[in-house]
């Protein structure tokens, strides 16, 4: 893997060399083909992606499981979330990494990918044995989560206001 892919990463932005040489021994590399999903939303996963070479798109059900909406095509259950390309090195599956929990997304290769990828058990034992590396990992996890909760605030109160005003023309309509 090419250097320049590990310096414009965010994740290892503040980095010295001597710090990634010892943070990429913890990540291998993985390669996609283009309609192969990377991760899938609702299943288990332990795993964080940076994308180096290719496309993805990172997809999203709207509606619950369980729940039919017969009026409704699968195309129109599944919103696009973001289209990302390896110029900046995204990552994406830190929620799992972090909480060993479901995916809450499904990230599809749109172009025949490669990522970095570490899982969890690899990720924690490089920044017990590097703390002052994991402070940086850390605090780079931290402002990304913290980006997707503002972004997340601001859809909820759009969805609210949406749905406030749908009701209360229905009331209006009823009077």
């Amino acid at each position: 893997m090419n250097d320049d892919a590990w310096t414009r990463a965010e994740l290892f932005t503040g980095l010295t060399p001597e710090e990634l040489a010892a943070v990429r021994a913890a990540f291998d590399t993985v390669a996609m083909r283009a309609g192969e999903a990377v991760i899938t939303e609702g299943q288990p996963g332990d795993d964080m992606f940076v994308l180096v070479a290719g496309r993805v798109r990172v997809g999203k059900s709207m509606l619950l499981r369980g729940v039919a909406a017969p009026a409704l095509t699968a195309e129109q259950t599944d919103k696009t979330l973001a289209e990302l390309d390896a110029a900046q090195s995204p990552f994406f599956g830190e929620m799992a990494l972090l909480d060993h929990d479901i995916r809450s997304a499904t990230v599809t290769c749109l172009t025949n990918c490669r990522f970095l990828r570490i899982d969890r058990d690899r990720f924690f034992a490089c920044i017990t044995a590097n703390p002052a590396i994991g402070v940086r990992l850390l605090t780079a996890l931290a402002r990304r989560l913290a980006r997707v909760v503002r972004k997340n605030n601001v859809e909820v109160v759009k969805l609210t206001t949406a749905l406030a005003l749908v009701l209360s023309r229905r009331g209006a309509d009823r009077k």
